[in-house]
Formats: C-alpha cells, structure tokens, sequence
C-alpha cells in the first residue's frame, strides 16, 4: 500500500502522513528530524526557518495531539547533535523545539476530525474558481476532503466548500473563544484530580502552563519562552 496515501496509514498514529509539507532546506530538515523524533513516540507537525540569524522551529506533538514540557525537552536534547551532525542550515541559527499551540496548523486528517466545529483559515496551493483563501467553520473530514462552512461568503457564493487536502498550502486554527474554552476544559479533565493513588502528587517546583499549548516556567532566574519552546542556539 502506498503510505502517502491516507486509506495506507490509520488516523492519529505516528506513520500518518501530513498533507502539506516543506520545500526546500525545511524539507532537508524534516527528513532529518523526523525519524529522531518518532523513537521519541512523536509526530513533525511543521519546519519553519526564519529571521536573520535564522531561527529553526520544529512544531511536534504526540500522536493524540498533545505534546508536554518534558517532550519538548528530550526531542530538544535529540535533535540537537543530529542538526550538528547534518548540517542543513548555512551559518548560526536557532533551534526551537514547541508544541503546536491552540491555533494550530491543521497538517493531518486527525487534525481536522479533532478541529471539527472550529473555525479555520485555508489557503490553497493554487486558486480554484479564482479563489486562494477561504475562512469558515470545520464541518466535515471525509478521506481526501474537507468540508467548510464558510463566513466569508458573498450573496451569490455557496456558503459551504469542499477542499481536497491535496490542494492546501496551508491550514491552520483561528482562536476563539470557543477554542479557548474547549481547549481549557480538555486540559482541566486530564489533570490529576489527588484521589487515585496512582496520580503524582503536585510538585510546587515544577513548570506551569499558561493555558493550553503555552507553556512558562516559575524559574525567575530563566527568561520566559512562549508556546514550549526550548532553546539550542549553535554557531
């Protein structure tokens, strides 16, 4: 079977294929950084250099959609002296190792059946009908499509759009209040509730969330990072 394919590979495991991808360096990078990161159990979710010195960010997440500070931290340690090693990029850049964050690029099938009811923006590869981009509501994930109830719509425009994942240059989440809130309440309902002895006991010391997808640390001595980010910064 082909695994690009998305009938070749289950949703939300970690050999499911993405559905844009990078081009160029970022593409030398993410061939590079994937396998390390899936002994790690963790899926790409985008390469992204930019600035100048350049920074490289690498998005990652466990197969379920979640990704932890402890995760960002082994695949920083990972990747580290693998880049090194490589070499893909000319020069000092910066390495960031983050989770997706609440608004999210919609890079896999599961991302769009978890979104569902969210609204997203879309942009395609090339215009169909004259059109590149659309915003609207997340309402359906069939095999190779999308469905989107759309809130730009004109008078004389359908209000509804099928989008094939082949034609996405880019996907990503809007934040909403929605969002927020469901993001907050998924994140209230996995943390240790104390009553099971199994659950870890709080540890004052260690680092604090700032709201799903954001991470911080209490550390006063370390500058805060936005979005999980660790740092690896190589001349």
């Amino acid at each position: 079977m082909d695994s690009n394919h998305p009938e070749a590979v289950p949703d939300g495991t970690l050999d499911e294929p993405r559905f844009t991808t990078e081009t160029g360096v970022g593409a030398r990078v993410a061939r590079i950084v994937e396998p390390v990161l899936k002994d790690l159990g963790l899926r790409l979710v985008r390469v992204k250099i930019a600035g100048v010195p350049s920074s490289l960010q690498i998005m990652a997440e466990q197969p379920d959609g979640t990704m932890t500070i402890d995760a960002c931290e082994a695949a920083s340690k990972a990747l580290s002296p693998v880049l090194d090693l490589d070499d893909p990029i000319a020069g000092e850049y910066r390495l960031e190792v983050s989770s997706p964050g609440i608004d999210r690029p919609l890079v896999r099938r599961s991302d769009i059946v978890r979104a569902l009811g969210h609204e997203a923006k879309i942009e395609l590869e090339y215009p169909v009908e004259g059109r590149k981009r659309y915003k609207g509501l997340l309402v359906e994930a069939r095999l190779d499509t999308l469905t989107l109830k759309r809130l730009d719509a004109r008078a004389d425009e359908p209000d509804t759009v099928a989008i094939a994942y082949a034609d996405l240059a880019d996907a990503r989440l809007v934040l909403t209040d929605a969002l927020i809130r469901e993001s907050l309440k998924a994140e209230k309902a996995s943390e240790p509730t104390g009553d099971d002895p199994a659950d870890p006991p709080s540890d004052p010391e260690a680092p604090a969330r700032r709201g799903p997808g954001r991470f911080a640390s209490r550390n006063k001595a370390k500058p805060v990072l936005p979005a999980g980010i660790q740092v690896r910064k190589r001349r």
